[in-house]
């Protein structure tokens, strides 16, 4: 009895992923107001690996491009504006910097979320390849009109309200 192959994607060129047809990668846009920074990273992960297609394959690029809107609104639950740390080490002796998520708000609002996307994802060459397909906005307005982003599936992203941090009156 004849057995059907199974699709397995293959790396073409630099950019690891085929430029055309069928399996060429989609744009998605997505608006990040209001979202939970760790429950928004878990759904951009997965679409950038590529886990939400049939033709996912480990060791290709299949994965999409997503364009994050609105950065600078996500939330956390709880605490987590004063309480989760981000450490960056400067590579010399007692050169650790510790920011509080709050800093990181003021200073770099989108390295919050995509750092937190980065946490999920495999720490190999083709996920640094994969973070080059994740662009993120801090206002609603974007370069990327060109390609045509379609939003993701409204089941892909869970809407809950959570605080945001309260700004500091001077």
């Amino acid at each position: 009895m004849f057995q059907q192959k199974s699709y397995q994607a293959k790396q073409y060129g630099p950019h690891l992923f085929e430029t055309q047809g069928v399996h060429a990668p989609k744009w998605f846009v997505v608006d990040a107001k209001d979202q939970v920074v760790g429950r928004l990273a878990t759904v951009l992960a997965r679409v950038l690996i590529g886990k939400h297609k049939p033709t996912y394959t480990k060791h290709a690029d299949t994965g999409d491009f997503v364009v994050v809107l609105n950065a600078d609104q996500v939330v956390f639950t709880r605490n987590k504006w004063n309480d989760k740390l981000y450490r960056d080490h400067t590579g010399y002796v007692g050169g650790l910097k510790t920011k509080t998520a709050r800093e990181m708000l003021e200073r770099h609002p989108e390295e919050i979320l995509r750092l937190a996307v980065w946490g999920m994802m495999n720490k190999s060459s083709l996920a640094r390849h994969q973070m080059k397909k994740l662009k993120i906005y801090i206002g609603s307005e974007h370069p990327h009109s060109a390609q045509l982003p379609q939003p993701l599936p409204a089941g892909a992203i869970r809407h809950t309200v959570v605080s945001r941090p309260k700004k500091k009156i001077n």
